[in-house]
């Protein structure tokens, strides 16, 4: 697929976020999506072609690697980097919206339509809830599947319809672990930047909101 749109997207989103959240696009963009499509894609490309068992069992060696491998670590990532970016949809499409309704009125309604407040507050908040909730279930869901971050030099299968318990060899284990840290490691980063974006907006907006009050009862 072509991951212009995702680029783009990315892009858009910058305009309207805080100085943290400019770093958690950078983040996605430079060691996610780059690292997927410079280096991570091309590792993975051929793991089935790769996969050796020391047997010549017709459909041993499919059915061992099903076993281990039930979804691709590229498939994975891949719809990671989507789902974990879909989310700032929601910011854009809520700042289109004000913009639009300025223009059906013919007046201003908001001192910028890109001003994080309000509506558009909410807004960001729930997408940094569900970026950071993608980011999670991703990370456990790798987890669970390929029990740990380890990828083993050797794995014994004995899924029929292998006659016994046979050898199986994964190929470039070294690499593909080296990378799979290097994912794990940024995901893990992108979850902090979320959860340090949620606090300081949260911080800022009560403070500002008690200011309001204040003022207003000394007036």
């Amino acid at each position: 697929m072509s991951w212009g749109f995702l680029r783009d997207l990315l892009s858009g989103v910058n305009k309207y976020s805080t100085g943290i959240g400019r770093i958690w696009v950078a983040v996605v963009f430079i060691f996610h999506l780059l690292v997927y499509i410079v280096a991570a894609e091309n590792i993975w490309k051929y793991e089935h072609d790769e996969f050796e068992c020391n047997i010549k069992q017709p459909g041993c060696e499919n059915v061992c690697f099903d076993h281990f491998f039930p979804v691709s670590h590229i498939s994975l990532w891949a719809l990671q980097l989507i789902m974990v970016s879909t989310p700032s949809l929601l910011v854009v499409f809520h700042v289109a919206y004000r913009e639009k309704r300025e223009r059906r009125h013919n007046r201003k309604l908001y001192r910028s339509p890109e001003e994080i407040d309000g509506g558009l507050l909410c807004t960001y908040l729930t997408s940094l809830i569900l970026k950071m909730g993608f980011e999670i279930v991703f990370l456990v869901l790798f987890y669970k599947l390929y029990n740990g971050f380890k990828v083993p030099r050797l794995v014994k299968c004995d899924v029929r319809p292998c006659p016994n318990t046979v050898d199986c060899y994964i190929s470039k284990p070294t690499e593909k672990m080296i990378f799979l840290y290097f994912l794990v490691a940024t995901s893990c980063l992108c979850i902090v930047l979320n959860l340090s974006e949620l606090g300081y907006l949260i911080f800022k907006y009560s403070i500002k909101c008690y200011l309001k009050r204040y003022i207003k009862k000394r007036q």
